[in-house]
């Protein structure tokens, strides 16, 4: 009767056994390789965000500009703020400041009077028109600035071929007039069309300042 007995219990153990492990794999796996139920899955709401991306001759938010002041030239009596660390260049009385696609061009000349808008339009579009490849939408306007009144000419144009990839860039132009006793500095700023540069092109041509 004691044998019987031990036997029973074992055949008790063993079920129980059975039973136990059957539950605990239960709730791993919902169907053939189907992820345990509150696992990250690639699909819906868990996909990544999206890497963001500039346009193509976008300025940096945190641009660090620092303040230009001719010490040769025809006149040197202005200041204006450049981007930092932009490469510099010099050549026939033009000053540039260049990084991958902007620049920030300056170029100061004597002046018998004033520019204005009429100014502008019947002789500096038409010189733009032979000097600028496939010279385009110009229009020039008055605008404020920090420095005072400045006659304003926007217009398009595309850059000169890139020497290495040969490839040419539609950009965008804003040419600044500033004018003071005799003195005219013409301000150019440019860059490819769909960058978003309006608030570095304010910051540069509100930096102006008369000396």
């Amino acid at each position: 009767m004691a044998a019987h007995t031990r036997t029973y219990a074992v055949v008790g153990l063993t079920l129980v056994a059975a039973v136990a492990a059957g539950c605990s794999g239960s709730g791993a796996h919902t169907g053939s390789g189907s992820p345990a139920s509150g696992s990250t899955t690639v699909s819906g709401q868990n996909k990544p965000a999206p890497t963001e991306s500039n346009p193509p001759g976008d300025i940096p938010d945190n641009q660090v500009y620092v303040s230009y002041q001719p010490v040769g030239g025809s006149y040197t009596g202005f200041t204006v703020k450049v981007p930092e660390g932009w490469a510099r260049t010099s050549q026939g009385g033009i000053t540039a400041f260049t990084d991958k696609l902007n620049t920030v061009k300056i170029a100061a000349v004597s002046a018998s009077g004033a520019p204005t808008v009429g100014s502008v339009t019947n002789a500096v579009v038409p010189q733009l028109r032979t000097q600028v490849p496939k010279f385009a939408s110009p229009k020039v306007s008055e605008v404020t600035r920090h420095a005072g009144r400045v006659v304003l000419l926007t217009y398009q144009g595309d850059s000169a071929k890139d020497p290495v990839t040969g490839k040419v860039v539609r950009d965008a132009f804003e040419r600044y007039a500033f004018y003071r006793a005799g003195h005219e500095v013409d301000l150019t700023l440019s860059g490819p069309v769909k960058a978003d540069n309006v608030d570095p092109w304010r910051t540069v041509s509100d930096s102006f300042t008369w000396r």
